[in-house]
C-alpha cells in the first residue's frame, strides 16, 4: 500500500489528510510539540481515524527532513500572521479590548 494515498498534496504547502479538510499540520503538531498519542489525537479530531493519524506519523518518519521543512514554514507563517493581525486589529477585536477594559476599570 503507497502511504501517499492517505493524502491530498494540494500544493508544496498544503498537505491534507483525503478526504478530509485536516492538514497533516494539525496531526503532526500534536504529535511531535504536544506529546499526544495518536489515540489521544484521533479522540480530538472527529473527522479522521486511528489509520490516518498513524499514516500522517508513519509519513512524517519515512520523509523526516521534508515534513520538517514543510511544519518550520507553516509555524513561521503562524507567527507573521499573529504578528499582522496584532498590528492590525479589526474593528471587532478593537472594540472587545475596550469592552475588557471598561470591564477591568
Amino acid at each position: 500500500m503507497d502511504i501517499e494515498q492517505y493524502f491530498n498534496f494540494l500544493s508544496d504547502d498544503d498537505i491534507r489528510i483525503a478526504g478530509t479538510r485536516v492538514g497533516i499540520e494539525t496531526v503532526l503538531y500534536d504529535y511531535i510539540y504536544r506529546s499526544q498519542t495518536a489515540e489521544q489525537i484521533a479522540d480530538t479530531y472527529p473527522s479522521i481515524n486511528l489509520e490516518q493519524v498513524y499514516a500522517t506519523i508513519l509519513y512524517y518518519l519515512q520523509n523526516k527532513e521534508r515534513v520538517d521543512a514543510y511544519l518550520t514554514d507553516w509555524i513561521e507563517h503562524g507567527e507573521w500572521m499573529r504578528r499582522e493581525q496584532a498590528k492590525n486589529p479589526s474593528p471587532v477585536t478593537l472594540r472587545l479590548r475596550r469592552l475588557a477594559a471598561e470591564l477591568d476599570a
